[in-house]
């Protein structure tokens, strides 16, 4: 019999995934769904992030067939608790999960939801700080195989802790929604929260999960560990990295080895990565001073055949969002293995002073040079491709001379 449960505030039982719970009724807050932050009700619910959840569940669910073992997962902001019950019952292989939040609300309602979803043998939920819950479960025989970090704001204050409480191989998905400062507008605050200075250019979004993921990969080898990213993606408010760890020095070495920087030029719009920042950045191109971002992760933020088994399991899955899901996952799998960056084709037609075209007359003129030229899933009209910037602004221009 399910204990009796009576929340303080105005409440409503909602489905999602495979579960139902127990959640605000956020227009009694006068929160509506589009609102990508609803702090104003008792506990935090964002029915906005059902997509991220879903994604969530799918990569989980990949990343326990590839361990081959039964896995445990610690979500420690899990406020109302969806996120760690549809992990329970939508993932197979889950033997336990630990649920944490600070708020006390959030904490009696994560409990009645677990209690609503028959979870009491596999699911606990404890009160307390984040970092606290982590560090007390980082000896070896309590850490967990997934470690769900997904803030309101920055997650940088939870690394050191959420790698702590990690086992060899184990996978830690982290969520940042401050894109402000990961973007570059406001510099300092990046800097300061994630080691490595931004720049405003027309893939910052981009640059965002490399600072995220360059950041995660000099926390994990202060504890001697390394990184591979599996698969990270940019999507409504947010930037959102898997990563799994590798135990070692050698590993960690590894890993700070694809930690450089990003150079762009504003006046020729040529970019490059480099290891380190040396002499006057100059561009090699045009001669022009180059901007830089870094230090970042300049290695791959994607696997392939890791996002192609999630692609696969979406296929299967009967979510909301899953035709949303299915185009995420085929534009991260095709731009998995290009190169770093992206060109906005408006952006690079308004540097030359020319009309826009369309992007799949670029992409096509592109595949006829013999260039590799795919669309990102960062921006509906960037194109990652391994053309340099002189040789993109010439085709550009031949296909309006073409159309006059």
């Amino acid at each position: 019999m399910v204990e009796e449960y009576k929340a303080s505030f105005p409440s409503e039982i909602v489905r999602e995934g495979e579960v139902e719970v127990l959640v605000p009724k956020l227009s009694a807050f006068g929160v509506v769904p589009s609102d990508y932050a609803p702090s104003r009700a008792p506990v935090f619910f964002n029915p906005v992030m059902e997509f991220n959840r879903d994604l969530s569940v799918l990569v989980v669910r990949v990343y326990q067939r590839l361990v081959g073992h039964e896995i445990g997962v610690c979500e420690p902001l899990a406020s109302q608790g969806v996120r760690g019950i549809r992990y329970a019952v939508e993932v197979g292989g889950v033997s336990r999960v630990l649920l944490c939040d600070i708020n006390h609300n959030a904490y009696e309602l994560a409990r009645h939801n677990v209690r609503c979803n028959n979870l009491l043998d596999r699911v606990v939920v404890e009160f307390g700080e984040a970092n606290c819950v982590l560090n007390c479960n980082a000896s070896p025989k309590r850490r967990f195989d997934v470690v769900d970090i997904d803030p309101f704001g920055s997650p940088v204050s939870f690394l050191d802790s959420a790698f702590r409480a990690l086992r060899n191989r184990g996978l830690l998905a982290v969520t940042a929604t401050d894109l402000a400062p990961l973007c570059g507008v406001h510099v300092k605050a990046c800097v300061r929260k994630y080691g490595g200075k931004p720049m405003r250019t027309e893939y910052c979004h981009e640059l965002a999960v490399r600072l995220l993921a360059g950041c995660m990969a000099q926390v994990a080898a202060r504890q001697d560990m390394g990184v591979k990213f599996l698969f990270s993606h940019s999507s409504d408010h947010y930037i959102r990295v898997y990563a799994q760890v590798g135990y070692g020095c050698k590993r960690a070495d590894e890993s700070l080895r694809n930690v450089g920087y990003i150079l762009h030029c504003f006046n020729c719009l040529h970019r490059e990565s480099v290891s380190q920042l040396s002499g006057g950045l100059v561009c090699s191109v045009c001669g022009g001073k180059m901007d830089y971002a870094g230090p970042l992760w300049v290695g791959s933020i994607n696997d392939a055949s890791f996002v192609d088994s999630v692609f696969s399991e979406n296929c299967a899955a009967v979510f909301r969002g899953r035709l949303r899901l299915d185009k995420l996952l085929s534009l991260v799998k095709a731009e998995a293995d290009a190169p770093v960056s992206y060109f906005v084709v408006d952006n690079v037609c308004k540097k030359l002073g020319l009309p826009a075209v369309s992007v799949q007359s670029f992409l096509d003129a592109l595949h006829k040079e013999g260039f590799k030229a795919v669309q990102t899933h960062f921006n509906t009209r960037g194109i990652k491709t391994d053309a340099s910037a002189a040789i993109m602004r010439k085709l550009l221009g031949q296909l309006v001379a073409d159309k006059a």
